[in-house]
């Protein structure tokens, strides 16, 4: 019996390489009609159905969650079963994750049912080394299984191993700070559209200098924002919201983007869009991003000119000078102008708050600026900016806070002569920090505080001078007027 079954089996292997060689020297329409038919005898022979999960889908837009969402639950089974194991470490390097090496395969039980994984790779078409996509290598998970259970599988299995996979993911995760590479780097061997560390800011809303009640507002409005996914469906909104974040240098708004994400447990995804070509590329970092993250875009009226007025100004400054300039000075200045960004306006509001919007759900875009006069009202209006946040020049409240991180001091006899001096004077958050930050092991909470005093009483001075400088230029203008 063994020796007609090796015999058969034999048979069968070579009647299948020779109808795979010779394939090709039929003609298209025989060739079909041929393959279809063999692959019917194939699968009338064969009990087993396959589902294979690649890494990519939507012609590699974007990667797949139910890849990784397998990857994870299969670091679970796999652990016991495969002998090809690939570890990873997360948590602050406290824990070790394991997961299949590519290649391998293992098995599952699901109520009663045996099933098979098997984790590959399709190498890339060409064995030279290319940078375009879709010429690296495509990674997928294959779930084998009798066609009998069919039914319990695609109906339950499937559905039971990508809750529990992201089950695992929110156990294991860590939060990550990502930047945006340049288009030309995108493609390539394992490259990405997101550079990314992990994220280990330690700022937090108790250590923000910023008034008690403000902060209390802002948490709450984030909160309400982070559990809102059933009340974004029923009213018909994408799943984000926007802040403004606009101030004097130094006020905190770094610090304030920090402990939104460790209040929420989100990524972050500081995006520079001078690095960005157009519009289209700026939608396909879009697309790259995950749920529960941040999108910061900082210093936003610094990163491009936005609202046109800058760029028709300095097109008529450069026609006139052209006049002026030999034909390799205009060659030039054409080339660095191909090579910067053409983001617009109008696209980087569809990316906000266009179709291309709603790419995803729990995200915060944040925008932050020093001048808020020169963005486009477009640009910041309820809707797009949902919320904005004055980051203001420090205050007595912020200072307390500033004295109990610092100095771990709450009450203290300069604090009266602090309150005076705050109220007559502007000094940012990050001024105070630096004069409260001991230098030396010998300076102590009173040498500290006394550093303080004295700069802002200096501040107080300078903007006293400041003032009357003002006074005098204005009242000679007056006098020259009249004459």
């Amino acid at each position: 019996m063994w020796t007609e079954l090796s015999a058969t089996i034999s048979s069968l292997a070579l009647a299948f390489f020779m109808f795979e060689k010779y394939l090709n020297y039929f003609p298209y329409t025989i060739r079909g009609y041929v393959e279809r038919n063999f692959r019917k005898v194939v699968n009338f022979v064969n009990p087993y159905v396959e589902i294979s999960f690649p890494e990519f889908t939507s012609e590699r837009l974007k990667r797949s969650d139910a890849f990784f969402a397998i990857q994870n639950y299969l670091s679970t089974s796999s652990t016991e079963n495969a002998r090809r194991l690939k570890a990873d470490v997360v948590k602050d390097s406290q824990s070790v994750v394991l997961s299949m090496e590519d290649y391998e395969e293992v098995t599952d039980v699901f109520n009663g049912v045996k099933v098979w994984w098997a984790s590959g790779k399709i190498p890339p078409q060409s064995q030279s080394i290319s940078w375009f996509p879709g010429s690296e290598e495509k990674r997928y998970y294959k779930l084998t299984f009798h066609k009998r259970y069919r039914e319990i599988i695609t109906k339950s299995y499937v559905e039971h191993v990508l809750k529990k996979g992201k089950e695992i993911a929110v156990k294991n995760r860590q939060r990550m700070l990502y930047t945006n590479n340049p288009s030309k780097d995108w493609h390539g061997w394992k490259s990405t559209k997101w550079g990314n560390i992990v994220f280990e800011h330690p700022s937090t809303f108790d250590t923000l200098a910023m008034d008690t009640a403000k902060k209390e507002e802002i948490k709450k409005d984030l909160i309400k924002f982070s559990k809102g996914k059933d009340y974004y469906a029923k009213i018909g909104k994408a799943w984000k919201r926007g802040y403004l974040l606009y101030g004097p240098p130094g006020t905190g708004k770094s610090s304030m983007i920090a402990a939104m994400a460790n209040l929420l447990d989100y990524d972050v995804y500081d995006l520079e869009l001078t690095t960005i070509k157009d519009n289209s590329e700026l939608r396909k970092l879009l697309i790259e991003t995950k749920g529960k993250s941040i999108i910061v875009i900082e210093d936003i009226d610094c990163s491009l000119d936005l609202t046109g007025q800058r760029k028709k100004r300095k097109e008529k400054d450069d026609d006139e000078a052209d006049k002026e300039k030999d034909p390799i000075s205009k060659k030039k200045k054409e080339a660095e102008e191909e090579s910067g960004s053409k983001v617009t306006l109008s696209g980087l509001l569809n990316v906000i708050d266009g179709i291309w919007s709603a790419c995803g759900g729990e995200r915060i875009i944040i925008f932050t600026t020093n001048y808020v006069d020169k963005l486009d009202p477009a640009l910041i209006r309820r809707g797009r900016m949902d919320k904005h946040i004055v980051m203001s020049y420090c205050c007595f409240e912020a200072f307390k806070v500033l004295a109990r991180n610092y100095l771990d001091i709450e009450p203290h006899e300069l604090f009266e002569k602090i309150e005076e001096l705050f109220v007559e004077t502007k000094m940012s958050p990050a001024d105070v920090a630096d004069n409260l930050m001991p230098k030396s092991d010998e300076q102590d909470e009173e040498t500290c505080l006394k550093r303080l005093v004295e700069a802002l009483e200096a501040s107080k001075e300078e903007a006293r001078k400041k003032s009357e400088e003002e006074a005098t230029l204005k009242t000679k203008d007056e006098v020259v007027t009249e004459g």
